[in-house]
C-alpha cells in the first residue's frame, strides 16, 4: 500500500464506497509502522460515525455449516432491505499470514449480493492479532453504515472468547446428537453463547434435532437455575432450506432489547477497555519482535533452550532484560 491519503479513506468510507472500505480495511490489519500511524488516525475520525449497528458474532461445531448459515441469514436481512457486513476470522498461512479459506467462495450469493460485504480476515498467528484487526474493521464497516456486522469465528477454542469480547450478541450453531449438550458446558463455550441454533434440522434430521434442541435447552436451565440473566434459547433450523433463520433472528434481536440501550452501552464500555489491553498486549509483542537487544540474544537462547542448558523462565528473563536494556 502506499503513501495513504487518510481524509480521503475517510471520506470514502463515509460515503459506503467498497472500495475505500476494502482499503481501510487492509490499513488496519497492516503492521508497518506508517500504516499503524494512519489508521490511529482513520479510525479517530471515524469512532464518532461508528456504533450504530447489531453485532453478532458467530460459531459452531465443525462441520455445522456457518458459511451456509451466514449465507442464508446475510440473504434474509438483506431482502429486508439491511446493509450487511460479514467479518470472516480464517486460520492464517502458517507460511504467508494470509487467509486460507476463502470465504467469498463458501459464500457465493451473498458477495454479489449489492447490500453485503464480506471480508476474509487473517488470524495472523495471534488472537491478539484478530482482536486488532476485527474490532477495527468492524468500526469501520459501521461508519460506513452497515447495519448489521456478522463476525464469523475461526472455531479453534479461545478465539471464541476473543470474538464474544467485540460483539452483542454471540450466537453458537451445533449438530443433532453431536455430544455437545455437555461437552460444549465443560468448554465453556455454551455459557458465553446468547443464542443456540442447532443446524441441518431438515428432512429426516427434523425429530433429531429438536430432541437435541430440547436437551439442550434442559441443561441451560440448570446452568442458570435460580438467576435473573438471561437464559439462551435453543432453536432448530436449516441453512439450506430457509428455515428457522427469521426465529433466529428475532431472538437475537430480543436479547438486544433484553439488555437494552443501556446494557448495550455498558457491555460495549466494558469491551473496549478490555481491548485497550489488548492493544497494549498486541504491541509489546511487537515491540519485542522488533526490538535490536533481543534480536542480540535471540539465536543463542533458542540454542541453550533447545539443547536444555537453560530453563524456559530464565530465557524469558534474559529477553526481558535485553529488552529493557
Amino acid at each position: 500500500m502506499a503513501a495513504v491519503d487518510v481524509q480521503a479513506l475517510v471520506e470514502g468510507v463515509r460515503a459506503g464506497q467498497r472500495g475505500a472500505v476494502s482499503r481501510a480495511i487492509t490499513l488496519v490489519e497492516s503492521r508497518r509502522s506508517d500504516h499503524r500511524a494512519a489508521a490511529r488516525e482513520l479510525l479517530t475520525e471515524l469512532a464518532p460515525h461508528a456504533g450504530g449497528a447489531v453485532r453478532v458474532g458467530i460459531s459452531g461445531v465443525p462441520g455445522v455449516g456457518k458459511s451456509t448459515f451466514i449465507e442464508a441469514l446475510g440473504g434474509y436481512l438483506t431482502g429486508r432491505d439491511q446493509q450487511v457486513g460479514v467479518l470472516a476470522v480464517d486460520p492464517s498461512s502458517v507460511r504467508t499470514g494470509g487467509s486460507v479459506l476463502g470465504d467469498k467462495t463458501r459464500m457465493a450469493t451473498l458477495s454479489t449480493d449489492p447490500k453485503a460485504y464480506i471480508r476474509p480476515s487473517p488470524s495472523a498467528g495471534t488472537l491478539g492479532g484478530v482482536a486488532r484487526a476485527t474490532s477495527q474493521a468492524l468500526t469501520i464497516l459501521e461508519a460506513a453504515g452497515y447495519d448489521v456486522v456478522l463476525v464469523e469465528t475461526v472455531g479453534v477454542g479461545q478465539s471464541e472468547i476473543t470474538v464474544a469480547g467485540m460483539v452483542d450478541t454471540f450466537l453458537f450453531l451445533t449438530l443433532a446428537r453431536t455430544g455437545d449438550q455437555l461437552q460444549g458446558i465443560k468448554k465453556g463455550i455454551l455459557e458465553i453463547a446468547d443464542v443456540i441454533a442447532v443446524n441441518k434440522a431438515d428432512g429426516e434430521r427434523v425429530k433429531e434435532a429438536e430432541a437435541t434442541a430440547r436437551d439442550l435447552a434442559g441443561a441451560l436451565r440448570l446452568v442458570y437455575a435460580g438467576t435473573q440473566d438471561w437464559v439462551p434459547p435453543v432453536l432448530t433450523c436449516s441453512a439450506i432450506e430457509g428455515t428457522g433463520i427469521g426465529t433466529v433472528w428475532n431472538r437475537i434481536i430480543r436479547h438486544r432489547e433484553f439488555l437494552g440501550a443501556r446494557g448495550v452501552a455498558e457491555k460495549r464500555a466494558r469491551q473496549q477497555l478490555d481491548f485497550v489491553w489488548t492493544l497494549v498486549r498486541d504491541e509489546i509483542d511487537q515491540r519485542l519482535r522488533s526490538d535490536e537487544n533481543v534480536a542480540a540474544v535471540r539465536a543463542s537462547l533458542r540454542e541453550r533452550v533447545l539443547n536444555g542448558d537453560l530453563p524456559a523462565v530464565a530465557a524469558a528473563d534474559e529477553i526481558l532484560r535485553a529488552y529493557d536494556s
